[in-house]
């Protein structure tokens, strides 16, 4: 059941549509890939490099607005963690955006994709720039995310070339065992154990898929996916499940951890670097706003 409350937070409401001389505000879609390792996560803080400091400077730079850039992103990632899939979206003066264009027979997203790959540092790269269908919105649109963790259990596998994305662990690990409990944390459920809490937001969340396995070069990679997630979530559902993996927990310790409600000494957050977002996937252009409009509304459970 989900009651009309806000889920809290920043951007909860529906947006009013900003104007620039009469005309309103055109909203433009970037999809984006970062390494996280020389950044103090998405959201822009004073005096720390972030990504959307970055990015709000580069845009800043190409349309020269007169109140300033403001970007939603689909999933604020903490400093360290890496994005080879976000989306983001900047509403802008439809004049100044078509004058992009200048000279070029191409479009004008064309030439801001071109234009801001040159003005933007080489750990973020631009992947497009697109004019944003009717309803869409960067965060709230959104079916689900999808992350991947990486792990060496055995030090003999350490690549140097992957060290500030993958994170070594005291191994051996038991893979099949953790693939086990974390299936039990699959579902709809308030994730409270697993959330840093805000004040007024909700910690009820669908987690579709939470799957571990080894590769071929036997790095360990863990794909977690749900409709949202809440802060150090997803590292702290890894952490939940590295001690099965190593006996020191049994398969059901982490269900009981999230049937218990809070925090538990044994789930310890994992390190930021071993995690990327890898997708967000949005329903089709005619489900766009429909979909927004449900994600702002507070999640609860059944009863």
């Amino acid at each position: 059941m989900q009651s009309l409350i806000p889920a809290g937070g920043d951007d909860d409401g529906a947006p009013r549509p900003r104007h620039y001389a009469g005309a309103v505000a055109l909203r433009i879609r970037i999809d984006l890939s970062y390494d996280g390792t020389g950044f103090a996560g998405w959201a822009a803080q004073p005096g720390l490099r972030t990504v959307e400091g970055e990015l709000s400077a580069a845009l800043t730079t190409l349309l020269r607005p007169s109140d300033g850039v403001r970007l939603v992103v689909a999933g604020r990632t903490d400093a360290g963690v890496h994005a080879r899939g976000q989306v983001a979206h900047v509403d802008v003066d439809p004049g100044a955006w078509e004058r992009l264009r200048g000279r070029s027979h191409g479009t004008a997203e064309g030439a801001a994709a071109t234009r801001l790959r040159g003005i933007l540092p080489g750990d973020i790269a631009v992947r497009r720039v697109l004019r944003a269908p009717a309803g869409f919105d960067a965060r709230f649109s959104a079916l689900r995310r999808r992350y991947l963790y990486r792990l060496w259990d055995d030090p003999g596998l350490v690549d140097p070339l992957r060290r500030h994305d993958t994170v070594l662990v005291r191994g051996p690990l038991d893979v099949a065992a953790m693939d086990t409990a974390a299936a039990g944390l699959v579902g709809l459920h308030d994730f409270a154990a697993f959330c840093r809490r805000r004040d007024g937001a909700t910690t009820v969340r669908t987690l579709m898929s939470f799957g571990w396995s080894r590769g071929e070069d036997q790095t360990i990679e863990v794909t977690v996916a749900a409709d949202a997630f809440c802060h150090n979530m997803v590292r702290a559902l890894v952490g939940s499940i590295v001690p099965v993996g190593t006996g020191r927990l049994g398969v059901e310790a982490p269900r009981a951890v999230l049937d218990g409600g809070r925090r538990d000494p044994r789930v310890k957050v994992m390190p930021a670097h071993g995690l990327c977002l890898e997708e967000v996937v949005y329903p089709p252009d005619e489900q766009l706003a429909e979909r927004a409009e449900q994600a702002r509304v507070r999640r609860t459970l059944p009863g």
